[in-house]
């Protein structure tokens, strides 16, 4: 591959381990946001955009501005003038965490001018012979090679879909995505992708999304001893949402009224076993300001039969 590449990772775990492998030569630049949590702007390089992430990122997870300068918009600055390239090629995963970030770098990539370079797509998950999804850094040196080997050139269309996706994302009206979820892309997960992020939308009959009812599941189905065990649980089982210690740790806080500490073990609470068999509303006690992209989480219930969302 010649020196004229520029490889848009989803971190620098994977940076770092194509580097050491002397994977692919070229420039690299490494895509640390986590935008499927709190309010986004379209335009991520701008001034307003970037003050609004940092007031939320120094907010909720105490990442200062300097931090966000030195790792993120340093970054966008690799991609001022993209002549300097004669291909790019992008590297996420499966998830609704990546794919968040990935249609962001594909909406930026449009504004920047990309024209006639191609682009590329590396998107790890299913694996034949394989029950588990895995991410890219849990592939074997052979198998990401071959991902390498068999990336998929992506079509103005799917530049342009992964963009309009990213604009509905940022707008306030998220009813519109739902019906973008049939649509036929280059991007294997997107669809799945979209109905998850539906899906982190309070249900309409407990006031729990889809991920707090699940853990709640895992709590009353397994012998888990604590909070530190049920977190490993829910990282490993919770689908194709991608989240990691930090955004995990703030679902499990919302959780606690719905969990009882014994001895030995943790229990679903009164208010925990009314919630998973629906047959209390929790609404009321789960509200606060949060943000997916431009609306409020809580603005919104989810229809678990319609799958549609409904405004309060």
């Amino acid at each position: 591959m010649g020196k004229n590449t520029l490889h848009i990772t989803n971190g620098d775990s994977l940076t770092n381990r194509m580097k050491e492998l002397d994977l692919a030569t070229g420039e690299f630049m490494t895509w640390r946001e986590m935008l499927c949590e709190g309010p986004t702007k379209i335009e991520v390089e701008t001034e307003d955009a970037i003050k609004t992430r940092e007031s939320f990122l120094k907010k909720y997870y105490r990442i200062g501005s300097s931090d966000y300068e030195e790792k993120f918009v340093s970054q966008l600055k690799k991609i001022d003038n993209l002549t300097n390239y004669t291909e790019i090629i992008l590297w996420f995963e499966y998830d609704l965490f990546c794919h968040v970030n990935m249609i962001a770098a594909i909406s930026l990539l449009l504004r920047k001018g990309i024209k006639d370079i191609p682009v590329y797509l590396v998107c790890s998950g299913r694996i034949e012979h394989e029950k588990k999804l895995f991410g890219l850094c849990e592939l074997s040196e052979k198998q990401l090679k071959e991902h390498y080997k068999n990336k998929i050139l992506l079509t103005i269309d799917d530049l342009e879909f992964a963009s309009h996706i990213w604009t509905l994302y940022c707008e306030s009206k998220p009813q519109k995505m739902a019906g973008q979820i049939k649509r036929d892309s280059s991007f294997e997960y997107m669809s799945i992708c979209l109905r998850a992020h539906l899906q982190r939308f309070p249900n309409m009959l407990t006031g729990l999304n889809i991920l707090e009812h699940n853990i709640l599941e895992m709590v009353d189905n397994y012998h888990i001893k604590n909070i530190k065990q049920l977190m490993g649980y829910a990282l490993e089982y919770q689908g194709y949402y991608g989240y990691g210690d930090m955004q995990m740790t703030r679902v499990l806080a919302r959780l606690f009224q719905f969990l009882d500490q014994t001895k030995d073990r943790l229990l679903l609470s009164e208010r925990g076993k009314l919630a998973l068999q629906h047959k209390k509303n929790f609404y009321n006690t789960q509200v606060l300001d949060w943000y997916y992209g431009g609306v409020k989480k809580y603005d919104y219930l989810y229809n678990n039969e319609t799958h549609a969302l409904l405004k309060l």
